[in-house]
């Protein structure tokens, strides 16, 4: 046993040179965990920006003035007064997402006990923006409203407040969900490839064959490949969790960190084996890329880091909940913002180790097969 890992560290150092010297795998890793986190994080955005709003006041009162000057930046551009004639070819041509209304009489209607409505109109072609911007005007004109009936002793009439608390993340601030949620996918794709274009590489550079006439066994060569591979990786994701995620952005960490890095370490042994099983099931590096493309895309799509679990089909739940990507995203999500302890992620660990048994067994029967052909 200790000659079979003395075997195992020797072709590790190997697999480290190796990737040391591919200049373009070096500058994709240190790309993917630095410069593209920082650009996914604040160039795709989950909430209302800079969004367009007209504005059409028939009351001409106090209230209607302050529910005019609550719309505000970053959220909104100040508002445009405009006439009711120009809302329909203004907003077929795309000039606002936002069309407000104010009916006449709306603060005396409003003070008198009656309720007066308030019309607001929604370009949904920016599906976005015309969701949440809904329901951010919404929340703008209650309390704008609330704090009017407030300053003239009227809140007790109201038969009740909604006061909400919002946790882990209180402004809803999406580059504090958006870089964690990169990190983790960026995690997935290189195993992937790594591993991959490692064994393919050495194919296609015919060095495969040195490894045949060495001593060392396939189960050897396999697992030096995934230990390398999936170190340098799980280096480069912590380093870019401390300083791109929490230092450089200001997303707080509240979980443990070391328990992530083993969660890390565990979902990395998952991915690269089934980075390497998928590289024995193709003769070159074309074919690689277009196995592992739509593999990629399928378990971001189903991990639950692009679209909540809860808004997927009903047959597509529980397909989603059982792939590795997604229970490491459910894991990630809990320690570092929730901070779950290790009783908590059991689960989440036990269904990742159980996928990573499977694909390097999987990975090391093909590898056998593929070393018996090229011998």
């Amino acid at each position: 046993m200790r000659r079979w890992w003395l075997n195992v560290w020797l072709l590790v150092v190997k697999e480290l040179h190796s990737l040391r010297r591919d200049k373009v795998m070096m500058f994709l890793i240190i790309f993917a965990f630095s410069a593209a986190i920082v650009v996914v994080a604040h160039g795709v955005k989950a909430e209302v920006s800079n969004a367009s709003v007209a504005f059409i006041d028939h009351d001409r009162s106090e209230l209607s003035r302050a529910l005019r000057q609550a719309i505000r930046r970053p959220y909104f551009q100040p508002p445009v007064d405009i006439a009711p004639g120009e809302v329909a070819p203004r907003m077929d041509s795309g000039h606002f997402i936002f069309v407000i209304e104010i009916p006449p009489r709306f603060q005396s209607d409003l003070l008198a006990g009656r309720q007066p409505t308030v019309q607001l109109l929604v370009d949904a072609t920016a599906m976005t923006q015309a969701g949440l911007g809904a329901s951010y005007l919404q929340q703008i004109f209650t309390d704008e409203i609330l704090g009017f009936l407030h300053m003239r002793g009227l809140m007790a009439e109201l038969p009740y407040r909604i006061s909400p608390r919002i946790l882990y993340n209180p402004n809803a601030l999406s580059p504090w969900y958006m870089s964690v949620m990169q990190n983790v996918m960026n995690v997935t794709v290189l195993s992937i490839v790594l591993v991959g274009a490692a064994v393919i590489r050495e194919r296609e550079h015919g060095t495969i064959e040195h490894l045949l006439v060495m001593p060392v066994r396939a189960s050897q060569i396999a697992f030096a490949k995934i230990l390398a591979n999936g170190f340098v990786i799980l280096v480069a994701a912590m380093l870019s969790l401390i300083v791109v995620v929490h230092l450089l952005m200001g997303v707080p960490l509240a979980g443990s960190l070391l328990l992530f890095g083993f969660a890390l370490f565990l979902y990395l042994f998952s991915a690269t084996s089934l980075g390497m099983w998928m590289a024995t099931m193709t003769s070159s590096m074309p074919q690689f890329g277009m196995f592992a493309v739509p593999v990629y895309v399928t378990l971001y799509m189903l991990s639950g880091a692009a679209t909540p679990l809860e808004s997927m089909p009903g047959l597509m739940q529980p397909i989603a909940t059982t792939l590795p990507s997604t229970q490491f995203v459910i894991l990630a999500k809990a320690v570092l913002y929730r901070d779950a302890n290790l009783r908590m992620v059991l689960p989440q660990l036990a269904i990742i180790a159980v996928w990573g048994a499977i694909f390097m067994a999987l990975a090391i029967g093909r590898f056998r097969q593929m070393l018996a052909k090229q011998g």
